[in-house]
């Protein structure tokens, strides 16, 4: 792996408006969708890749992963190739990075439902596990949904939500995050009880 990197504020702003490519593999059956790719995520092009976002410490204490994952310097090869191997795959609601996440129009997240659906059809996952609350309401027009198992599939595949693991929502802690992913992988048959 390279060294840390470090971006200046103006560096990372470059990013703005950028995409990541979604992380899917043959045999997915665990698709997380996050809200949008920060612009951290898009300099170094690895999903969840800004330091102190708990997604990859979630997934290692859960059990999905058998380490810890540091993507912040992009996706180490053994890495990805782990994430493969265990069926993980991630995608987002809005593809277009931002700073925040309240940068996002409404309409962005609609079209992204959209996208989310065909992409379902196409790679077929045993769980889409949306993460974050907020974002999963406004994109499927479900104003009071809430977390957990949805009363709706998609193409076959159970629909979840989770809390976001952004280090900005502060009010659901890592061993929280953690149970929430457990549950997720035990869902998706990653995991065994």
């Amino acid at each position: 792996m390279a060294a840390d990197r470090k971006f200046t504020p103006e560096q990372l702003r470059q990013f703005q408006d950028s995409t990541v490519p979604d992380l899917l593999a043959p045999g997915l059956k665990l698709l997380f969708v996050g809200i949008n790719p920060g612009l951290w995520t898009a300099a170094v092009q690895a999903h969840f890749a800004r330091r102190g976002n708990r997604f990859y410490p979630a997934l290692y204490r859960s059990g999905l992963t058998d380490r810890l994952i540091d993507a912040s310097n992009g996706y180490a090869p053994e890495d990805l190739q782990h994430l493969h191997d265990r069926g993980l795959g991630i995608s987002n609601m809005a593809q277009r990075a931002t700073a925040k996440a309240d940068e996002l129009t409404p309409q962005e997240l609609l079209a992204g439902a959209r996208r989310l659906e065909e992409l379902v059809g196409r790679v077929r996952p045993v769980v889409v596990a949306f993460l974050g609350i907020t974002a999963y309401r406004v994109a499927f027009e479900l104003p009071r949904a809430r977390t957990g198992r949805q009363d709706r599939e998609m193409h076959g595949a159970q629909v979840w939500v989770a809390p976001n693991p952004s280090g900005l929502n502060a009010h659901v802690q890592l061993p929280a995050l953690a149970g929430s992913f457990r549950e997720l992988g035990l869902a998706a048959g990653v995991l065994q009880a």
